[in-house]
């Protein structure tokens, strides 16, 4: 199967700082019909110190507990601008800082927990982008992923595949993607998964073991509701 290329990282800093202003509005219909509570239940699990990889415009700040430390990273400017507003408004005091997920400036292990809310869909190496997740966490540290993923129903599949011909080229978005088997491959600890709205959005809760884990053929990742 041929995938469309998708544009820099250069690019795709251009076209999000274009899309900040209008980024909340355009996310609050997907929010109420597909991701519903996702933010919340990602947020919720969060304890410690706590990074969250391309914080975009900071929507989760309003979900996260009252005693966790934030940091947020965040490819674009104009993006992060408008968390830092966000965070002001809320009374939060967050380390929001510019930056590139596939390179974390962070030390090892210097994180509790790491969240990343729909953006994993866009990042350009996924799996860069979770390897340094792993590295920025500490031993039993929690990974809480939420984000639209390819579906199990074959028409909504094709269609997934149909656009991403053409967001892929405009923004770097892909529709077919999973992130569940790349957080194995990264040596995780799954410890939930759910899986929802016809197979298209999935929310993971791994955490980092002391070493590496790797997935008995045949056996199940974790807990799951929703279609598989």
């Amino acid at each position: 199967m041929t995938h469309s290329k998708g544009p820099s990282r250069e690019r795709l800093r251009r076209y999000w700082n274009k899309q900040a202003h209008s980024y909340d509005r355009g996310m609050d219909f997907f929010e109420r019909v597909f991701f519903t509570d996702g933010r919340e239940w990602a947020c919720s699990h969060a304890s410690g110190d706590v990074l969250e990889v391309a914080i975009g415009t900071g929507r989760n700040l309003p979900c996260y507990p009252a005693d966790v430390t934030i940091t947020g990273i965040e490819l674009s400017p104009a993006m992060l601008a408008i968390a830092r507003q966000r965070a002001a408004g809320l009374g939060r005091d967050v380390d929001l800082r510019e930056g590139d997920a596939e390179h974390l400036p962070f030390d090892d292990a210097s994180f509790d927990t790491v969240v990343c809310a729909l953006s994993l869909c866009t990042i350009p190496s996924p799996v860069a982008a979770v390897g340094e997740m792993r590295r920025v966490l500490g031993t039993g540290g929690r990974l809480l992923l939420l984000d639209h993923i390819s579906s199990t129903w074959p028409p909504v599949y094709a269609a997934q595949w149909l656009v991403e011909r053409i967001t892929i080229r405009a923004a770097g978005e892909h529709f077919t993607r999973r992130q569940l088997p790349l957080v194995q491959a990264a040596g995780f600890q799954i410890v939930e998964t759910e899986r929802l709205k016809a197979g298209t959005v999935e929310r993971i809760h791994a955490v980092k073991p002391a070493r590496p884990q790797q997935l008995p053929l045949g056996a199940s990742p974790g807990r799951r509701a929703g279609p598989a």
